[in-house]
């Protein structure tokens, strides 16, 4: 298990610009202190020179040291200051341009104030666009560490079986990487899925919510067969909220062409199409008693996540809270909406997402985090083992012992269920019809 857990709030984005302009406004106000300071020493240097007897009981050479540390000093602070008031312009400049790119996906034209301002970033000095650009291939590099090793050792592992998944997988890498799996505010799926039926095999009684995320990526169904599961939480002023766990790609969709959740449907998805497991997600919602307008709180792995995100985006629930592991697409949230994207930079199937936008997406308390699933893989592992649920689990459990503050804001949403009088769960079995 690798400890280099990197928590974002996404993207290329890890720290706000008017946060870094306080520090570059502090340093500005502590480097002319240094400078009085060395200038009080040189005084009092010239003033014990004056005293015959003072050389003797004050080494006026080590006093003289101490101006040229301190002058150094004050360099060092001016230089700072000027160089976190050029990142925090970088910064700004890379997320001015993400919103003109979410404009355009919209077809919805900029204002002029935006416009603007990416010009007076850019005039402000020439470093601005170059470390712009600087920045991007950074994250580009950073985004996919560890994903060359694990596609040459997968080569080793590819049978005649595993072969047209993985030339599909090659393919959507390359959309992927394009932005196809960027999707934009309030996407919502086109046409419809195959028919399903969901049957419900299991119901029992939780005695809360989960207590941590990598508790809740426990909760997944158990039951043989099984890919949702619902838990229904009857609050005491008559409403109900719910929460939603969902399986990716079922292995047995290989031979099993009554899977709903199988690669067609991923290609749906990630194509923009209702597919058949997602009307099977919508159906297990609606049988455990959802209904529009309602509270989801959702937690998926892999296709399951892509079910999640244009559920989140487009469905007639309030989906207020999303935690995905190795989702292939990265949705675009409204700010009341909370995100926490697991990512292992050598998962293949995270790479579809095309590492998603330069700046982040959700409510302020959310999260990308990223790691290196399998950071010593070896011919005879697994070829997708940094996407197995196991892996990310691990990774869960690093988050939840980071300590991270904005882990609170889960926790608040995680606690509000605890007033539940009652709780349900369902895990459901969908079959194509």
């Amino acid at each position: 298990m690798s400890d280099e857990l990197e928590i974002t709030h996404g993207g290329a984005i890890a720290v706000d610009s008017d946060a870094l302009r306080g520090v570059a406004d502090a340093l500005a106000v502590l480097a002319p202190r240094f400078a009085d300071a060395a200038s009080a020493i040189r005084r009092a240097h010239g003033c014990l020179l004056a005293l015959p007897m003072a050389s003797m009981r004050v080494d006026t050479v080590a006093l003289w040291g101490s101006v040229d540390r301190v002058d150094a000093l004050h360099e060092e602070c001016r230089v700072a200051g000027e160089n976190t008031r050029l990142m925090a312009d970088v910064y700004e400049l890379v997320e001015h341009r993400a919103e003109l790119a979410a404009l355009a996906i919209q077809e919805r034209p900029p204002s002029n104030a935006l416009l603007d301002r990416i010009a007076e970033l850019e005039a402000s000095d020439p470093r601005v666009v170059e470390m712009e650009t600087w920045l991007l291939a950074g994250w580009e590099k950073r985004r996919t560490e560890g994903l060359h090793a694990q596609f040459d050792l997968g080569a080793f592992w590819v049978t005649p079986e595993a072969g047209p998944n993985m030339g599909l997988l090659l393919g959507a890498a390359a959309l992927g990487a394009a932005g196809v799996g960027r999707l934009p505010p309030y996407a919502a799926l086109s046409g419809r899925g195959d028919p399903v039926s969901v049957t419900p095999v299991r119901t029992t009684a939780p005695i809360g919510p989960p207590n941590s995320i990598a508790e809740a990526l426990r909760r997944f169904p158990g039951e043989s067969g099984a890919q949702i599961k619902v838990e229904k939480y009857a609050m005491a002023d008559g409403s109900n909220r719910f929460v939603l766990y969902s399986k990716g790609t079922q292995p047995k969709s290989l031979i099993d062409w009554n899977e709903p959740f199988d690669m067609k449907s991923n290609l749906e998805l990630y194509t923009g199409q209702e597919s058949a497991s997602y009307v099977a997600t919508v159906d297990a919602l609606r049988a455990a008693g959802a209904q529009a307008g309602d509270e989801v709180q959702i937690y998926a792995h892999s296709q399951a996540a892509m079910n999640a995100a244009y559920l989140a985006s487009g469905s007639e629930f309030d989906v207020t809270v999303q935690v995905t592991a190795g989702s292939p697409v990265q949705p675009t949230l409204d700010d009341d909406q909370l995100l926490i994207e697991l990512r292992h930079t050598d998962d293949m199937v995270n790479s579809l997402a095309g590492g998603g936008p330069p700046a982040g997406t959700g409510s302020a308390d959310s999260l990308v985090v990223t790691r290196v699933g399998d950071p010593e893989p070896h011919i005879h592992d697994v070829w997708l083992h940094p996407h197995m649920m196991e892996s990310y689990t691990e990774t869960a459990e690093l988050l939840d012992a980071s300590d991270d503050v904005r882990l609170e804001a889960w926790r608040d949403k995680a606690r509000e269920l605890t007033d539940a009088v009652s709780i349900e769960s369902t895990e459901y079995v969908a079959r194509r019809d």
